[in-house]
């Protein structure tokens, strides 16, 4: 029996024979086809997906994951890579059934070289385990997403992933130095080198950071890292409105201070968090909108003068309040308000989370924009993020909204702040990636020409697509 992926491509089904070769590769302890076991490979984080693999098959070596890609290419078998599930796009679920190939025995950090200041890990390393581990060597590996304490790093590679401090220290993009890939067809290959420098050849590296595992399978990573600051000082600021608020996030930087972190939540947003985290806040009625804001160094005086600064900004910009953290207590507090946010959202209604980024200068129209079209559309949004870097996430909220009107307007709403969003210069994804749900929004930012060489890098790696079929485009 096969099937069509969404490229009309023809694809089979795992026979028996076939799931017998798998099983001889792996070990058959290995290897799962019940139903209840492929349940938990069957969605991720995101809303309301369910695709269920037809075999989940757990490698643990380079070698391995080279003989079930060598299969699955014979075969036409179609084949998603996993990692912790924690994505937010759907990209790593089977849409085509197939094998899984989930990551998560490749989980060993296999050298920390302080003289170089790099590390080699494999991708099934838990972001914040290696945080920590590097921690305790005075380190700092800065990509830190909401879901660092259960997201893989191969995942984040792959997705692109972000996180607060993008602001200051740069995307995943500036730490990945070189990756070892198993290809579509089985072959291995590193695609850079270890070096700080790289100007020999087309970067492939830099290919397979957010390709969402449609050019090859990540086995081993090496990172970049950084000395660990050793003081850091957090604000949190109030406003009257979202507008005056997201004014004075470029304005912070034109004062010539560079946070480590500068997030935007809204007030909705942090009475949600009151509300399902029992979380003790003086939520004044004048505050409608908040910037929390953290600097690190190394200098304690450097430090309070750049608050200095910054607080001038924030008073000539309608700010009607500043909580300056003393304690570290204190600072943690205001850091949990901003993480408990995605699951204080999850928890209270239906919704669909959209990751938006313009520069940082268009932040006010972009969310005055998004406010008017759900006034348009029927929709309520509750808008937070990492507005250092103009990186907003959207989350669209039913409401009372109809069914009918969920399902099938809803998507016109959707296209309308993307419409919105590109016009401002920005792009459909800062950091989730596009995966499933995003890939039907392509044509807004992207032109035929564009997509078409997206879909020849694609053919040249993976000329029959079996892997992670119907992603991206």
């Amino acid at each position: 029996m096969n099937f069509r992926s969404a490229d009309n491509m023809s694809f089979n089904q795992i026979s028996e024979n076939i799931l017998i070769e798998i099983s001889e590769i792996t070990g058959a302890e290995n290897v799962f086809t019940d139903h209840d076991k492929l349940e938990k490979y069957s969605h991720d984080e995101t809303e309301d997906l369910i695709f269920y693999p037809e075999v989940v098959v757990r490698p643990d070596s380079k070698e391995q994951i080279s003989m079930l890609l060598k299969l699955c290419n014979k075969y036409m078998i179609p084949v998603t890579p996993r990692g912790a599930g924690t994505g937010l796009s759907g990209g790593a679920l089977p849409v085509m059934g197939g094998l899984l190939i989930s990551m998560e025995r490749f989980d060993k950090i296999i050298e920390i070289d302080e003289r170089n200041l790099q590390a080699t890990l494999e991708p099934g390393v838990i972001t914040e385990v290696f945080m920590n581990a590097i921690a305790e060597r005075g380190l700092l590996y800065p990509v830190d997403p909401s879901s660092k304490g259960s997201c893989f790093i191969g995942g984040n590679i792959a997705h692109g992933s972000g996180g607060p401090r993008v602001v200051k220290y740069g995307t995943i993009r500036e730490y990945v130095l070189n990756l070892e890939v198993v290809l579509p067809d089985g072959e291995i290959i590193w695609t850079g080198a270890n070096t700080l420098k790289y100007a020999s050849g087309y970067n492939l590296t830099q290919l397979m950071i957010g390709s969402e595992g449609t050019l090859g399978i990540i086995t081993k990573i090496v990172l970049k890292l950084i000395s660990r600051p050793t003081q850091n000082l957090v604000m949190l600021a109030s406003f009257p409105g979202n507008e005056q608020a997201c004014e004075a996030v470029s304005a912070i930087f034109r004062a010539g201070v560079t946070p480590s972190t500068l997030e935007f939540m809204e007030r909705r947003a942090v009475e949600w968090v009151i509300e399902y985290d029992h979380f003790q806040f003086d939520l004044k009625d004048e505050a409608q909108a908040f910037l929390m804001i953290e600097v690190d160094g190394n200098d304690l005086d450097v430090l309070l003068t750049d608050c200095e600064k910054i607080n001038e900004v924030l008073e000539n910009n309608s700010c009607s309040d500043v909580l300056f953290a003393d304690t570290a207590a204190q600072k943690e507090s205001i850091w949990r308000l901003r993480r408990t946010m995605p699951l204080s959202v999850k928890s209270n209604s239906i919704y669909k989370e959209e990751d938006t980024v313009v520069p940082r200068a268009e932040l006010a129209k972009l969310i005055y924009g998004i406010k008017e079209i759900g006034a348009r559309f029927g929709f309520q949004s509750i808008c937070y993020g990492h507005a250092g870097d103009g990186n907003v996430h959207i989350n669209i909220i039913k409401g009372n909204m109809s069914d009918e009107d969920w399902n099938t307007k809803l998507k016109e709403g959707i296209r309308e702040i993307f419409e919105l969003t590109v016009s401002l210069g920005g792009t459909i994804s800062g950091e989730h990636g596009i995966g499933s749900v995003q890939r039907e929004y392509m044509d807004i930012k992207y032109s035929a020409v564009h997509l078409n060489l997206m879909r020849g890098i694609k053919s040249v790696f993976d000329p029959k697509g079996i892997l992670n079929p119907g992603k991206i485009f």
